[in-house]
């Protein structure tokens, strides 16, 4: 499956040159990590942001938020798609890569 490349670029200047940033390829797209954890990334046109497994719910109940599932059923709380219509400005953009980052940096690195 081929990835939205433009999102990919604005996700990149987002994160900047933090320490322990890496990007990887996975579940089709691209993964940024932090230390060896993933905070965001892209699948096809829409955002995976890994967030708090506790917060998912309320996440979900976002406008252009819903769960990301590989599974085929049985989804990981703490995995969400953004829809590309959910990112269009870059102060919306910049929330979901803020908690993906808060998150992948209350992690021990891997």
């Amino acid at each position: 499956m081929a990835f939205d490349v433009k999102l990919a670029d604005r996700i990149r200047k987002k994160l900047g040159k933090q320490s322990g940033l890496s990007e990887k390829k996975m579940f089709g797209g691209i993964a940024f990590m932090l230390k060896g954890n993933m905070c965001v990334g892209v699948h096809g046109k829409e955002m995976i942001v890994r967030i708090e497994p506790e917060k998912t719910e309320a996440a979900l109940k976002e406008k252009h938020a819903r769960i990301f599932d590989l599974s085929g059923g049985r989804p990981m709380k703490g995995w969400i798609l953004v829809d590309i219509k959910g990112l269009k400005t870059e102060p919306a953009l910049a929330k979901w890569i803020r908690r993906g980052v808060n998150y992948a940096s209350s992690l021990p690195p891997k």
